[in-house]
């Protein structure tokens, strides 16, 4: 029903095992029917299909890789090599233009777009323009990651496929999977992959939470899934990341439940078309589960209205689970506190890089242990600015 996250390495490490791994989990535009009663839908790798469309791709999505790893583009490893001598050179030729998110042929950010970006911007932005320095160890950890995810979400939801054509059916698929979790929500029961949407100063987000369930007391709590490559809990830098992750989702979720998913930003900034028909298969599906809709536009509309009027509570609890990738035991667990104020200043710094207002940062001298496992340092020019200015101090002190 959901998508997975980035994962995350090393205390050391450059912060992909940081993130949730469902969003390394790629079953294109998957439809879930739980597996006692009432069918719903899984879908895209969120990651997966922002690459997708950074690249303007929109043909019939495959279901036959699940694996992420495999997903890194064609011709990465000579873009490993030419990459090098290039990045120098296009940081400082990108940086001349406007807003970033239009640079990078971006419609929208994802969640973990944002931890990436909180656990070093520079490294970001080498990992959208140089994707082929991706170290095939994180890549199988993110596999690892993405396969304990899948088990859990499949004890309650079975496989079906949907073929889709179009860009509209994507994301149709997307919001009969969120109609679906909707009434599994208000009857009292759990959901797994819930999508959330929602605009942040100007800046659209996507992401997609975990888990959704009430607790004995009646709260409804979001708890996200971390797998760790050691059997120990992450660092304070990785807990600051998966605190933004859940924090982020909480906003989104409640602005959805309170009626604020703004229909018209939603399909300007994704670029769709409302008045789009339906391809055969997602209409069909629809049918199945008692839905009439005949294009986008009709699914929209319906998913507005059903979050309006769901009477659904703002999520009450944020928890972390933390697992063993060798053999999936607990960790251990963190309950995450809230507060609006902060995270709003948090974010606004982040999206004032992505709207051009500021340079790209790197990591703070305290935390340089970062750049020790990071893909891209020999080719940073932060680190080396950075060097430059920590030799040009240690003189003057002499």
């Amino acid at each position: 029903m959901s998508i997975p996250e980035k994962s995350e390495v090393e205390e050391c490490g450059d912060g992909f095992s940081d993130m949730s791994d469902s969003e390394f989990l790629h079953l294109d535009d998957l439809m879930m029917e739980p597996a006692c009663t009432e069918e719903s839908s899984k879908r895209n790798d969120e990651t997966h299909e922002n690459q997708r469309e950074r690249r303007d791709t929109s043909e019939t999505i495959s279901t036959e890789n699940p694996n992420p790893s495999t997903e890194l583009p064609e011709g990465s490893m000579q873009r490993k090599e030419q990459g090098a001598e290039a990045a120098g050179k296009g940081q400082k030729r990108k940086s001349d233009t406007g807003n970033t998110l239009e640079r990078y042929h971006m419609k929208y950010l994802c969640v973990t777009d944002l931890c990436a970006q909180g656990w070093c911007e520079q490294q970001m932005v080498y990992s959208i323009e140089l994707p082929g320095f991706l170290q095939p160890e994180r890549a199988a950890l993110m596999d690892t990651g993405a396969s304990i995810h899948l088990a859990r979400e499949l004890e309650v939801h079975n496989i079906v496929y949907v073929s889709t054509k179009t860009r509209e059916d994507s994301w149709a698929i997307k919001f009969l999977n969120l109609l679906s979790m909707i009434s599994v929500l208000k009857e009292g029961g759990p959901v797994r992959e819930f999508p959330v949407f929602g605009e942040v100063d100007g800046v659209f987000l996507v992401g997609v939470i975990d888990e959704l369930h009430y607790t004995p007391k009646g709260e409804l709590e979001l708890s996200e899934l971390k797998t760790r490559g050691r059997p120990s809990l992450p660092s304070k830098a990785q807990k600051r990341n998966h605190h933004l992750q859940v924090k982020v989702y909480k906003r989104m979720f409640d602005a959805m439940v309170r009626g604020q998913m703004n229909l018209g930003n939603l399909t300007s900034h994704l670029h769709l078309m409302p008045e789009k028909p339906l391809g055969a298969q997602v209409k069909e599906h629809a049918q199945n589960t008692g839905l009439t809709v005949n294009c986008f536009g009709d699914l929209l509309e319906l998913t507005c209205l059903n979050l309006t009027y769901s009477n659904l509570p703002n999520i009450d609890r944020l928890t972390l689970e933390y697992h063993y990738q060798k053999d999936n035991a607990l960790i251990g667990t963190e309950t995450v506190h809230f507060e609006e104020g902060d995270l709003q200043e948090e974010l606004q710094d982040y999206m004032a890089f992505w709207k051009g207002q500021r340079e790209t940062k790197g990591v703070d001298i305290e935390e340089v242990w970062k750049c020790r496992s990071c893909s891209y340092v020999s080719i940073c020019e932060w680190t080396k600015t950075r060097g430059t200015v920590i030799n040009h101090t240690k003189r003057m002190k002499q």
